[in-house]
């Protein structure tokens, strides 16, 4: 990776910010000579045959859904700002879901805003970065200049693509500031837009735009449900890529398997949706193994739970659990069928009408008579549910809400998501799992260090239901003579 640019920039016009510059460099300054060569002899490269993006009706009428629920208000939803690594080198950049969500825009430092006009309604206008200048140097002196990073969209671009009007938002904080009338600001993103905005806003009302944008992504349109089958169907794909490369795991480490599944995530998307969980052996037990460190050993499970993100932002969560040598054992067996038929009882559970809660209660129910079946817990099954007692090894609920956040709709009223009712449209995961700690002395030492999670992606549709990753095999003996075909 080569240094950012280090020597001494041309003067910064007045009002503008100075072009930051790194402490150590090879060059000593820019002479004046080089400084007219740079602003000279590049030729136009505006793009004047855009089409605006698939997603802009569809994120026009989110706008307007919004327009509608804060009548008056100025609302403010910022994409975010690039976060450092280490020293000059940052983080891949990731819009803020709800920016994403009503813009389709993923450039950092971007800034929706809704300007409440007179005669009610909103104006909506994109605030975002310009081209980086020609005439200043910051095109190739400063470390974001489109040398260094590449070229961004003019703002007369930006609107052709996105369909709202766009403006420099490096004036914005000031307007911000000096503005009048209630606001709202969605929080965690822009901390710099938040000072400017200190007095002008409340945590109370802050929370009620983002509770509502939350909401508002409880039901997908025919759009965001086209993007989670494709996040499906690409997750489906490095499922096999994984099964295919099995030997090598074991070769290396659960970083292969990791790593092979980023493969297709990057190739086909635009990143996992989330850390990938590669848990072989033990490591199966812990519900949120990212180290990904261990080793993959013959005779024992490895536990995959991962997901494509695609180009828009809309992710896959999806979890199979494979006898690495492509056999399970009897033990295995017993306890992958457990959680498949809990799965089977939650699944039929989801159709529009139900309670959120039901998918859940049923695979539990599942699960809590298999414990008890098997001596690990004193019945009668009612009691362990009542009490909770099968907890100690099914850990989790049973699902949540999917679409751009694996997570989906974190921040919806209890009465709205897990005390509210399914309804065409929603996405959701059925995730039941039985997970036997290695040093767990309540259960006999053949269970110790088993982890079980079987996880699909269930599409709530007019008469029931639709699981989007059904192409991925589930049973046992389905999930075997997969993993001969691939292997074979």
């Amino acid at each position: 990776m080569t240094e950012e640019p280090t020597s001494e920039a041309p003067e910064t016009p007045e009002g503008e910010e100075p072009i930051k510059q790194r402490k150590n460099g090879l060059y000593p300054g820019v002479s004046d000579e080089l400084a007219a060569n740079m602003q000279s002899g590049w030729a136009d490269t505006e793009q004047h045959d855009l089409e605006p993006l698939a997603q802009a009706p569809h994120t026009a009428r989110r706008r307007a859904a919004l327009s509608a629920r804060f009548p008056g208000d100025r609302l403010v939803v910022p994409a975010g700002n690039l976060r450092t690594r280490s020293n000059d080198t940052d983080y891949s950049f990731r819009a803020s879901t709800e920016y994403a969500y009503l813009t389709g825009d993923q450039t950092e430092d971007g800034v929706l805003v809704l300007e409440p006009e007179a005669g009610g309604g909103h104006t909506a206008t994109l605030y975002l970065l310009p081209r980086s200048d020609r005439e200043n140097g910051e095109f190739w002196l400063d470390g974001q200049g489109e040398l260094w990073v590449g070229r961004r969209l003019s703002l007369t671009e930006a609107e052709k693509r996105l369909g709202l009007p766009a403006r420099d938002v490096r004036k914005l904080a000031d307007e911000l500031r000096d503005a009048t009338g209630p606001v709202r600001i969605v929080r965690g993103h822009d901390a710099g837009l938040e000072a400017a905005l200190t007095d002008k806003v409340t945590g109370e009302r802050d929370e009620e735009l983002r509770v509502f944008l939350s909401e508002q992504r409880l039901v997908k349109d025919e759009f965001e449900i086209g993007q989670l089958q494709a996040a499906v169907d690409s997750t489906v794909r490095g499922f096999e890529d994984v099964v295919k490369v099995l030997d090598k795991a074991r070769a290396t480490s659960e970083r292969y398997i990791e790593g092979t599944f980023f493969l297709r995530a990057r190739v086909e998307g635009n990143d996992v949706g989330y850390g990938t969980i590669a848990a072989a052996g033990p490591h199966a037990t812990t519900l949120h193994w990212v180290r990904n460190d261990g080793p993959v050993r013959s005779g024992d499970l490895l536990l995959l739970d991962a997901g494509v993100e695609t180009t828009t932002l809309y992710t896959a969560d999806v979890t199979r659990t494979l006898p690495v040598n492509g056999t399970y054992s009897p033990l295995q067996r017993k306890v992958y069928e457990a959680v498949y038929e809990a799965q089977e009882a939650g699944i039929a559970a989801v159709r529009p009408g139900a309670k959120y809660r039901d998918f859940h209660d049923a695979a539990q129910h599942v699960l809590a008579t298999k414990l008890v079946e098997w001596g690990l817990v004193e019945g009668p099954v009612e009691r362990v549910l009542e009490l909770g007692l099968q907890r100690r090894w099914t850990l989790h609920g049973t699902g949540h809400m999917l679409g751009m956040d694996v997570h989906d709709c974190a921040a919806a009223r209890t009465e709205t998501y897990v005390d509210g009712t399914l309804e065409p449209g929603m996405c959701l995961t059925v995730e039941p799992g039985l997970y036997f700690q290695p040093d767990d002395l309540t259960v006999p030492e053949e269970y110790r260090g088993i982890g079980v999670r079987i996880e699909d992606d269930i599409l709530v549709t007019e008469d029931g239901n639709r699981v989007l990753s059904a192409a991925l095999p589930r049973t046992a003996d389905d999930v075997e003579a997969w993993m001969a075909r691939l292997t074979g």
